[in-house]
Order: C-alpha cells, then structure tokens, then sequence
C-alpha cells in the first residue's frame, strides 16, 4: 500500500492510543541521533571555524562536507543489499547497518573534537576529512532510518505517526547540536574575541556522547520484517561492493590529479580580470560533472567485463530510474526533477554564511544560540503544521508554491536586519519569519516527493529525490562566502531572493500538467 494512501478519520482517542505505539516512540529516538550530526557540519562548525579566525570562504567551503546528503542514492543499494559479516545475524540488516553508520558519527565528532583549525593547515586538512567522515556516515544513518521507518509497520495511521514522531526527534536533536553546542562553548569559555580550543574540544566531546541514545535504540528494538529478498552469493556481493569502491577511487583520481591543472585554468582566468565566484563555480561544477562521468563509465566497464552480477545493478540502480521515467514520461519527468534539485536553492544557499552574518554583526554565541537554535526551530515546527494541514486543504501544488514564494520572499528580511545592526527584536522577527517559512514550504515538499515515488522502490527512489533536493543549493552554498566577499551582504541577500523566481516558473508549469496521486485521487492543485 502507498504511503500517500488516504486513511479513515480517526477519533482524538484512537490517535491518541496509536501515539503510545513503540513504533512511535523509538522513531523518537531515531529521530533525535539523525537530528544530531547535520548543524555539527554546518552552523556550530561555522562559528568554530571563525573564531578560529578562518576567512568566510574558507569556512562555507566546509558546507561541501555535508554532501554526502546529496549523494546518498549513490550507496543507498549497498546499504539495502550488502549483508555485513556477524552483525546481520546478531542484529539484522537494516540495525546492523544503522549501528555501523552512528559508531562511525561518534567516531567522526570525536576525530573533530581532537582537531584545532587554527593550529596548522595539517590540523584544518584534518578537520575536513572528519567533517566529510560525519557527513557521509550521518546520510547512511538516514538512508537506514527511512527504509526502517518504513518497513516498521504497514498501517498507514501509524506511518504518519511515526514520520511526526521523527521530525519531533529530529528538532530536538538539532536544537542539541545547534543552541546546546554554542551554549556549552560559550560556557566552557571560548568566543570570538577569545578564542580558546579546548572549549569547542569538550564542547564535540559531549555531542558525541549524546549519540549512545540512538545507539541504545538501536541495540534495543526489533528488526523490521521486509518480507522475502533477492538473495545473491557472497562474491556478487564482494563484486559489488568492488565496483562501487573502484567508482568512488575514480571519481576521488579526477579530483586529485586535476587539482594542477584547474589551478592553472583559475590563473588564467584571474589574469583574463575574469575571476568572480562565478567564473569558479562553473570550472568546478565542469570538474564535478567529469568525475561523475569518470565513475560511470568504470562501473559500466566493470559491468560490460561481466565482473559484476548485472541483474544486481538492475535491481539497484536501474530500475527505480526507469520506473520514474515510465510512470511520467521524459519531459514531465525532467521538469520534475528540475524542480526537486532547485526548490530549496533560496534557504540552503543563504543559511551557509548565515552564522556568519549574525556574528558580523556582533551578535554572541548565546544570542545566536536563542535566535536560531530555538525560537528558529519553534517557528519551522510551527510552520510545517501549518503546511501539511494546507496541503491537504488546498491541495499540494499550491501550498509548494506558496511555500517557495515566502521562502525566497523572507530573504529579503534579512537586508533589514543588515542595515538595523545589533537589534536583538529585529533579529528574532526575522529568524522567526525565515525558519516558519522553511518549516512551511518543507512540508508541502515531503508531500510532493511522497506523490512521486512508487511503493515498489521507495528507498531508492526517495533516496534519489532526498538527494537531488540539496545537492546543487550545497554546492552553491559552498561559494556563498566568496559570493559576500564579493558583492557583499545585501546584493547576496537579493541574489538568493531571485533565486527562487526559477523555482516559481517551475511550479506553475508543473501545474499544468501534474496530478499528484493521494489514495488513488488527484490532489487538488487548482
């Protein structure tokens, strides 16, 4: 049965008793390790990263670490397929896989937590491979999470539920990470003015440890039932796992082996007078797509000398792609994923140097910690009720794009807040505006993307969305910095306002030709 199925109306009683459901509560838990990770790339590493005196581009460049998110489809099959030896019999799949990925997060925070930025390039070199460590075992972490959820319980009331219970965990995992890590830094000592290392040290220490209460959770429920799979033998499986260590070796090569010759592009093009961000964005975005192309084109040889089982790459790859295609048609389906890559380009690309920002204008740790952290994550948890109960309402087309409008609309919030400086009532005005607004358009976006996918590979193919939706707002989020160095902060607030005026057209197209199925009805979009 789909996920978007329409249920039965439910009494306050009925909702009530399901909420007491374990399934419900462990998703808490769930929730709250998957909440934990992300702001430990990105906001709270930010403000480390700059009172360790590190230049804004230096610092958003470290959002690329978070990447992993973007990529995850790529190794969402292994996760799902590929047994790992003596755990999956002690624990089962999906938990032996969702145990691996959280020791290799704490392993990741702790690996950070020993790293001083300021102390050498070694030691900052270092801190990347951690950051890009924590970045890609927290997107397994949610790959298994998402099918666990799924696979928990086949009654739809409950799946709802438990996708609530999650975002609860979640917030509250990222107010941890966010407002608890600043807190803790600023009361262990360390601040702009003075910095001090060992206080962002203990600081990693602690965030490290609250992830044993996913680990605990994990060690505690019950492997789902996911019914009969294809079972393969052990050497398809080592094969595999080979193609997929020989793509990533490929890709890894294009990167080191042309870090010469891109220097020798960007002089060129710095002496030409051409070297703006964008100018760098496009030579780097041309170097990405070619090691993507690198890493295909070994997997495809490695398949075409039958070194791999090619039904298994089917399975994996092939078919969740070709089932989109067939269910919307070619156009259709690239108007889609152009507007699942592009939806959230306004909010991701400012939220990058936003910390930054604040600190700029001379807010402290505690004030930003209180701002973002909390009244922030209140108001998107405020907006994304707001959203789904819209969505349903007025049908999700139209609360997408409602959504998208105020998203790229509150970025120009932000100019007021530029020129009105250190005012504390103004700032929280506008982070209560920006995150209500995230929090909004989110959940008219997890409806479109439930809309999108099909029961029958709804690991890979929300993995495929999930993926594509951060992907090139984080890349671009990587050379916000350098976009501010630039054109400075109000012109970059407009930029990614109009952003979102792409993002507007593709919705209103979409629209035209695009019934979201719910339970076997169209969704209202008029």
């Amino acid at each position: 049965m789909s996920r978007t199925d329409v249920t039965n109306k439910k009494s306050w009683a009925e909702t009530w008793l399901l909420a007491r459901d374990p399934a419900v509560i462990r998703m808490l838990f769930l929730g709250f390790s998957a909440g934990i990770p992300i702001l430990l790339i990105f906001s709270s590493l930010s403000l480390w990263l700059g009172e360790a005196g590190l230049r804004k581009s230096s610092i958003t460049f470290f959002s690329w670490a978070a990447l992993g998110y973007s990529f995850k489809f790529v190794w969402a099959p292994l996760v799902d397929k590929l047994p790992i030896p003596f755990l999956k019999k002690l624990l089962g799949q999906r938990r032996s896989w969702l145990l691996l990925a959280q020791i290799a997060i704490v392993i990741a925070i702790v690996w950070m937590g020993l790293t001083d930025p300021a102390k050498s390039t070694e030691q900052l070199s270092m801190m990347a491979f951690a950051a890009v460590l924590l970045g890609f075992s927290s997107a397994t972490q949610d790959i298994v999470i998402d099918a666990y959820r799924i696979e928990s319980s086949k009654i739809i009331d409950l799946q709802a539920l438990m996708s609530s219970a999650y975002i609860i965990g979640y917030r509250i995992g990222m107010i941890i990470a966010g407002a608890g890590a600043l807190y803790l830094a600023a009361y262990f000592g360390t601040s702009k003015a003075d910095y001090h290392y060992e206080a962002w040290k203990l600081t990693y220490f602690v965030m490290a440890s609250t992830m044993l209460i996913g680990i605990i959770t994990t060690l505690v429920v019950s492997e789902p039932d996911r019914g009969v799979q294809p079972v393969h033998s052990t050497t398809d499986y080592l094969r595999f796992v080979l193609m997929f260590i020989a793509a990533v070796a490929a890709f890894i090569a294009v990167f080191f082996f042309s870090a010469d010759l891109i220097r020798g592009i960007k002089t060129v093009v710095k002496i030409l007078g051409i070297n703006t961000p964008l100018m760098g964005l496009l030579i780097e975005t041309a170097r990405l797509l070619f090691a993507i192309i690198s890493a295909a084109m070994i997997a495809r040889l490695m398949i075409s000398l039958h070194l791999v089982n090619k039904v298994m790459v089917d399975e994996a790859y092939i078919s969740p792609v070709r089932d989109f295609f067939i269910r919307y048609g070619k156009s259709i389906a690239i108007l889609l994923l152009l507007l699942v890559g592009l939806y959230r380009i306004s909010d991701i690309v400012l939220g990058a140097i936003s910390n930054v920002f604040y600190q700029d204008l001379g807010f402290l740790k505690t004030e930003i910690a209180k701002g973002v952290k909390i009244w922030g994550v209140i108001a998107a948890i405020i907006g994304g009720l707001f959203g789904g109960a819209l969505s349903i309402r007025y049908g999700v087309i139209k609360i997408l794009f409602v959504g998208a409008l105020i998203s790229a609309a509150t970025n120009l919030l932000f100019l007021w807040l530029a020129n009105s400086g250190h005012n504390l009532p103004i700032f929280y005005i506008v982070i209560s505006a920006d995150n209500f607004a995230a929090g909004f358009a989110g959940a008219a976006f997890i409806a479109f993307l439930a809309g999108l996918t099909n029961i029958s590979f709804t690991a890979m193919q929300y993995a495929i969305f999930s993926s594509l939706m951060t992907l090139i707002p984080k890349t671009l989020g990587g050379y916000s910095g350098s976009i501010v160095e630039s054109v400075g902060y109000p012109k970059f607030f407009l930029l990614t306002t109009l952003m979102g005026v792409p993002v507007l057209i593709l919705i209103l197209i979409a629209q035209r030709y695009l019934n979201i199925r719910h339970g076997g009805k169209a969704v209202n979009t008029k």
